[in-house]
């Protein structure tokens, strides 16, 4: 696989220089960006994909929706990055049954592009102190577990994908290949 360029967009999550770290350490370029930088000087730095970071409020997350919806590259978001998605798509995001951070068993329903050889369980782990509650307008569901129905999704057609779960961290079992994945699909975008 050929070296990426792959941009982090900060959504003020305590795990963003972790993703960032992560993705330096599979050998990719990466540089995290502010979630207020412009359509323009994202584009202007040449990358092959976006991660949009977790982070503690949709309030708080800039220009990510602006970004899915206009930039034409894959797109990986993660815990909040995820709810920024489905919502713009209108997918409905609300508080999760169960709050902080543990460990949660995975169900891969699908294993298509990210989650490849990750089915049928993987154990991650994850924040539902909000989560995705309905699918949005053209995705698919990929993963889902006993505390929450959409823990990962895709577009139908556009390479856009996000997943409840920090892929990022230690505790997440082939977290990864989550990344290695993500990279496959940017490199035959």
């Amino acid at each position: 696989m050929k070296t990426m360029n792959i941009l982090v967009i900060n959504n003020y999550g305590q795990f963003c220089h972790l993703i960032h770290r992560t993705i330096r350490d599979l050998d990719m370029d990466t540089t995290i960006i502010s979630n207020t930088s412009s359509v323009e000087d994202i584009l202007s730095k040449g990358p092959d994909g976006l991660v949009l970071s977790g982070g503690p409020t949709l309030e708080r997350a800039g220009n990510c929706a602006q970004y899915i919806r206009e930039i034409d590259l894959p797109i990986l978001g993660i815990c909040l990055g995820h709810q920024v998605m489905a919502k713009t798509f209108r997918g409905e995001i609300g508080p999760g049954k169960y709050g902080g951070y543990a460990e949660v068993e995975v169900e891969v329903l699908e294993e298509d592009n990210i989650l490849q050889g990750m089915a049928p369980t993987t154990s991650v782990w994850a924040s539902h102190a909000d989560e995705v509650k309905s699918l949005p307008e053209g995705f698919i569901q990929l993963a889902r577990s006993g505390i929450c129905e959409i823990e990962a999704m895709k577009h139908e057609q556009r390479p856009l994908y996000g997943v409840q779960w920090h892929p990022e961290v230690a505790h997440t079992e082939k977290g990864k290949d989550l990344f290695l994945n993500f990279f496959q699909v940017c490199e035959d975008y």
